[in-house]
């Protein structure tokens, strides 16, 4: 599977026009507060030599003539195909004005600054408050660097982190069935592990910029440092005892004495077969899920209570992935605290491309495993699945017709145009799950599994309908914005103000064939006669975990690439999230099968299936998920510049895209995979690394966050 990054930093047609500029902040060192905030360039090299002016001959000057003529029409051709000038569409040269802003440094406040959370001030907040010629003096509870001491241990211990409800309670066992406690041997003897975390956050510790939360119900009054979220997986412990090691060289101050006197005796993973424990879970439980399963003591499922779920959470992999031990450490606690430790509400599967076209999975069982086993680490073996662009061609034959424009020039059953293809496939071959979870390698969460899904779960069934995509077209600012309310009462102003017809059910357009719309799809009155009702209690078809935006208000490179709807009539309107990652439903999944298959419609992965949930009026959000960035913008320039952009060249989902760098969450996020490995304990930039963690406030203890991409985990 080609990741995002690559496929669009080298498709950006701005690239073509100005010098590369973009921020790298694997390579930039960051600036501190008092240093200058502009990254370092380097300077051109001298030119040495002199150039020699050619004797001008007639020949030679109606070559040079011919050929600025042809390449002045091929310019202005190529523009003028757009609708749009050079000038208009040039891509602004950094430095760009976010990266004058102050830096934040409070992601490096380390464990030995921890306090409980009655007592923190975040980074933005104290600057507020306690910064300036009138500022009121410091707190006690705010600690500087100069009054701690290397040796001492944390002020706060970690404990078991647990985000699942009591299984055994009265009141959970009042509305649900049983739940029967899963192991990963065949024995039923070893469970899996709990993680830890740290009950405060470091004293000023930066607080995200987009999303929020409390708003999806998982935790901001905890932290995570790497043994707490990682020993349980492997981290920490030799190989000999089947970890992995990697923290030899560790600021472990307080670990050994207090977080691995609670583990008790380390997990020996050599040996675990993850597919097997998933569906033993699964059998153990499968009355939760079904009215018609029959356990093997004849016992059946109580008819007055609720029915779970079943989910699957699938990882997009591809022949030669390297699987570090940090992929395989985020690859066990996926399973562990999706699955096991939640009686089997989730089977987590390995979508694994196969990118020779030339190896026949199809044809041969014996082929299809020498390939999985070549590919694939022993461990998850049981839980992988192989497809390639070959089977994609049978299943999806086409003719594919009438495309606008295909601006990458692949094909359409290429991993590049039909990333959703083989999750389409799998979701028509896996009826016994509900929900879909599509996920990227490259992705990684600082806080536990299980807690962020069902917040956003819980989260999205509580939204109504009313409003939903206008919402989802922007990103939530807390502070700018107030509250989730507030936040609502804004937008729908917006769409009083603007005019425009607001969202209500399928999306009605001049076609020439489309499905039709699900009876449950329309609307059960007006709009203006909706309190906020409709949708609440229903879960969502579509949760993106970046904007549900309208293509054509950007310049996103792919915003025409779209298939199979008749060139005669206007194209149809569409709806765009950057990055695939994202949960779709069945339902979903089933009407874009079909649309793909017997309609013969095609459009780029991340437009494709917002698109199919806004024809045919599917529940469709855009996850508020905290996203934090590593400079303290203005408010004000925040939300203008990600949510109002004066044109179509500016908007952050296009030319723009660099506003992003330096964001936690994004396809060309630099300051992600930095942060997260000063996390694992490396040197960043220069800074960060053992000695400054052993030196200075300890190892970083992070809020839950969602960080991509990760590029790689080798320190500097």
């Amino acid at each position: 599977m080609v990741s995002l990054t690559s496929r669009f930093s080298k498709l950006n047609p701005g690239n073509l026009l100005t010098a590369k500029s973009k921020v790298d902040h694997e390579k930039v060192p960051l600036d501190s507060l008092k240093s200058s905030p502009l990254p370092r360039w380097s300077a051109s090299p001298s030119r040495k030599g002199r150039f020699h002016m050619p004797r001008l001959t007639f020949t030679r000057l109606l070559f040079y003539l011919v050929l600025t003529f042809m390449c002045a029409t091929l310019l202005f051709g190529g523009f003028w195909r757009h609708g749009q000038t050079l000038f208009i569409e040039r891509r602004p040269r950094g430095p760009f004005r976010w990266q004058r802003y102050p830096r934040l440094n409070g992601f490096y406040n380390g464990i030995r600054t921890l306090v409980p959370y009655n007592e923190f001030v975040s980074e933005q907040s104290f600057k507020d408050r306690f910064i300036g010629p009138d500022s009121p003096p410091l707190p006690s509870s705010i600690p500087t660097l100069n009054k701690i001491d290397p040796s001492d241990p944390p002020p706060l211990d970690p404990a078991p982190y647990i985000p699942y409800p009591d299984y055994e309670s009265a009141e959970y066992l009042k509305d649900n069935q049983p739940v029967q406690k899963c192991y990963l041997d065949p024995q039923n003897t070893l469970e899996a592990p709990d993680i830890y975390a740290y009950p405060g956050l470091p004293q000023n510790m930066t607080e995200p910029f987009f999303g929020s939360h409390q708003l999806l119900g998982f935790t901001k009054k905890n932290c995570f440092d790497r043994f707490g979220r990682l020993a349980p997986y492997g981290y920490g412990y030799p190989p000999e005892l089947g970890g992995f090691g990697l923290a030899d060289n560790s600021e472990k101050n307080g670990v050994v004495e207090k977080l691995w006197s609670q583990m008790g005796s380390p997990i020996d993973w050599r040996g675990i077969d993850w597919g097997k424990a998933q569906k033993r879970c699964y059998e153990r439980n499968k009355i939760r899920f079904s009215k018609d399963a029959v356990m093997p003591d004849g016992s059946k499922a109580a008819p007055n209570k609720k029915m779970s779920t079943r989910q699957a959470f699938i990882l997009r992999a591809w022949t030669g992935y390297d699987y570090s031990p940090w992929q395989i450490m985020s690859l066990r606690a996926m399973i562990s605290e999706l699955s096991i430790k939640s009686g089997g509400e989730y089977d987590v599967h390995l979508l694994v491309h196969v990118k020779d076209n030339n190896i026949p999975i199809w044809a041969s069982d014996e082929v299809y495993e020498t390939t999985l086993r070549a590919n694939v680490p022993e461990e998850f073996w049981g839980i992988a699945s192989l497809w390639s662009e070959k089977q994609m061609e049978t299943i999806y034959p086409g003719p594919f017709e009438w495309n606008i424009e295909n601006d990458s020039k692949q094909p359409i059953h290429g991993v590049y145009r039909g990333a959703h293809l083989p999750l389409q496939v799998f979701a028509h071959e896996h009826p016994e799950y509900d929900f879909f979870w599509n996920w990227e390698m490259d992705l990684r969460f600082t806080g536990h599994n299980y807690e962020l899904n069902q917040g956003i779960i819980n989260w999205a069934k509580d939204q109504p309908r009313k409003g939903l995509w206008e919402r989802s077209a922007k990103y939530y600012i807390p502070r700018k914005h107030g509250s989730w309310r507030d936040f609502r009462d804004l937008v729908e102003k917006e769409i009083e103000d603007s005019g425009e017809k607001p969202i209500w059910g399928p999306v009605n357009f001049e076609n020439s064939g489309m499905l039709d719309h699900p009876l449950e799809s329309s609307p059960p009155h007006s709009y203006e006669h909706d309190n906020y009702e409709w949708g609440v209690g229903e879960e969502a078809d579509l949760l993106t975990f970046n904007p549900l935006f309208d293509p054509l208000k950007t310049n996103w490179v792919f915003r025409n690439d779209v298939t199979g709807y008749n060139l005669s009539l206007p194209p149809p309107p569409r709806r765009t999230s950057i990055i695939t990652v994202s949960r779709l439903s069945r339902k979903l999944l089933e009407y874009a099968h079909e649309e793909e298959f017997r309609m013969r419609h095609h459009m780029f992965p991340e437009m494709w299936p917002p698109t199919v949930a806004f024809h045919h009026g599917f529940k469709a959000a855009y996850v508020p998920h905290p996203i934090f960035f590593d400079r303290e913008w203005p408010l004000n320039v925040l939300d203008n510049t990600f949510n109002f952009p004066p044109t179509p060249s500016e908007s952050v989902f296009g030319f723009g895209e660099h506003n992003h760098e330096g964001s936690t969450f994004y396809y060309n996020s630099g300051f992600s995979s930095a942060l997260w490995r000063r996390w694992l304990g490396s040197k960043e930039n220069n800074e960060g690394g053992a000695a400054e963690e052993k030196e200075g406030s300890g190892r970083l203890c992070l809020m839950p966050a969602l960080l991509h991409p990760i590029k790689h985990e080798r320190s500097d």
